[in-house]
């Protein structure tokens, strides 16, 4: 079939209008607590061929456009993550993601064998492709659940890391290998595809941090392009040498997006943008894939069944079977249970089999699809009301102090604009007591509307807004003592005059 001029006028108009409907339904979904990818899925299933007409069954272009669509999002997430806020966390999330994927797997399967009587092909690739979370789903509600830093950079690590060795496995499962190589020679070769792809991802990030801090690129617009090219780079990089390619592009994009580079605000901006893309058009495309016409009653009882086992029984068991890499409170462990929220990645894994041609696939694609949604609309909203009783949010308290940061990229530094809120301690704190971080200073008040330099006797007032640059290596440290000074005014302690 030929794709010709008028054909591409005609996407481009559904397409601009489906993408921009999508866009506007972020909002409505964040409002609501849900993941976007619910209203995404939904417009693909109005738009199909039960609603719409439109129809799509071509599984070996899902597969192939999904995992396109994964290295995009995992790329990004590697990107815009905050190596140093969830370091600390990432033992728990490795674990999370290989230990923990191994015994949800397990648990699915014999759950699945023996419980809804599915063929033991269909119960192992049950458990293996339902048991990775979805980095997308699990952040576009934690935004809105205050809950401490360890826990979210544990969700955010396994997240990034759970879909190498379940892509592993399902494609082994899918092909027949697993049958031919045995548990313990599949185990092996998932780990080695795991530590091959994390080793291609240090690789290629240290290197592509080393050239971009030294490539004088004509245009800024190139270097935010030049960074995702070489996280997709990382990814063909890792599946040409045969090992994971997901676990490489997230490796990369972490050390790329946390290193010291040009226009790096720009580079992550850009890569939000295009993961946004990436997720609107996996999400529409997989609900072209459904038809909600096969979705039988058995279906739905076998999606409702498998979802209270993930959800009650698996998840529990392998963030319990993890828990040693972190000791957390009993409260912090079921939290991370609930907040396990499942999204594209098991139907893109679903697809896998599809395209293989395993009996029964259609029906664990249908399967997979409805536990997703409905499990989605069941933990999503209710992931704050959980937090508060199982007590770990954070006291939603007063700001005292509200800082954003503009890139100074040419000089290394950050430009901190601090808000003193009413219940700020700075009221009355003179600049020259603020004691920054050598190299950090305030560079202007506003007051009223009104601007002014400020010198060493300037006094701060309620609601003054302050222009401070800092060096960037001293920009956690600036944010700090700011923080400190907020919460205890001028008698703030103050250790150190060098942060180490």
């Amino acid at each position: 079939m030929t794709f010709d001029v008028h054909q591409l006028d005609t996407f481009l108009f559904i397409g601009a209008a489906v993408t921009l409907l999508a866009i506007l339904a972020v909002r409505v979904s964040s409002r609501a607590g849900l993941p976007s990818l619910l209203l995404y899925l939904m417009i693909g299933v109005l738009l199909g061929e039960s609603v719409a007409g439109i129809g799509f069954e071509d599984y070996a272009l899902a597969h192939a456009l999904g995992f396109g669509a994964l290295v995009l999002i995992l790329g990004e997430g590697g990107l815009t993550t905050d190596l140093g806020q969830v370091r600390d966390s990432l033992r728990l999330g490795a674990v999370l993601a290989t230990l923990g994927i191994a015994v949800s797997v397990g648990v699915m399967a014999l759950a699945g064998h023996y419980l809804l009587g599915l063929p033991w092909i269909l119960a192992v690739l049950l458990g293996a492709v339902c048991s990775p979370t979805d980095s997308a789903a699990v952040f576009s509600v934690l935004r809105v659940v205050p809950v401490p830093r360890r826990l979210t950079g544990a969700l955010e690590a396994e997240s990034g890391l759970n879909d190498a060795p379940t892509v592993v496995l399902v494609t082994l499962v899918s092909s027949g290998a697993f049958g031919e190589y045995g548990a313990l020679l599949t185990l092996a070769i998932i780990v080695g595809e795991l530590a091959g792809g994390v080793l291609v991802g240090l690789v290629v990030g240290w290197c592509g941090g080393w050239l971009m801090r030294r490539a004088a690129l004509p245009a800024s617009g190139l270097y935010p392009l030049a960074v995702l090219t070489l996280c997709l780079f990382a990814y063909g990089a890792g599946t040409a040498v045969h090992v994971s390619g997901f676990a490489a592009v997230y490796v990369a994009g972490l050390l790329l997006g946390n290193a010291e580079l040009p226009h790096r605000a720009a580079t992550r901006s850009f890569a939000e943008g295009v993961a946004w893309l990436a997720q609107i058009g996996l999400f529409v495309m997989l609900g072209l894939l459904a038809s909600p016409g096969r979705f039988d009653g058995r279906t739905v009882v076998v999606a409702l069944v498998a979802g209270l086992v993930l959800t009650l029984v698996a998840r529990p068991l392998s963030v319990l079977a993890s828990a040693w890499a972190d000791p957390m409170s009993p409260r912090e462990l079921a939290f991370i249970s609930w907040a396990g929220l499942r999204g594209a990645v098991p139907i893109v894994l679903a697809t896998i089999p599809l395209s293989e041609g395993v009996p029964g696939a259609e029906e664990l694609f249908d399967v997979v699809f409805v536990l997703v949604v409905v499990y989605t609309l069941l933990t999503g909203p209710t992931l704050p009301l959980v937090a508060r009783l199982l007590g770990v949010a954070q006291r939603s308290e007063p700001r005292g102090l509200d800082v954003e940061a503009a890139p100074l990229e040419r000089i290394a530094a950050d430009l901190l604009q601090v808000q003193i809120e009413p219940a700020s301690r700075l009221h009355g704190v003179e600049v020259g007591e603020l004691r920054l971080p050598v190299g950090s200073s305030v560079s202007l008040v506003v007051r009223e509307g009104r601007t002014m330099v400020p010198d060493f006797r300037t006094t701060l007032r309620h609601g003054d807004e302050l222009l401070v640059v800092t060096p960037r290596r001293q920009r956690q440290a600036t944010e700090k003592r700011l923080r400190e000074l907020s919460t205890r005014g001028r008698l703030a302690q103050w250790l150190r005059d060098e942060p180490e």
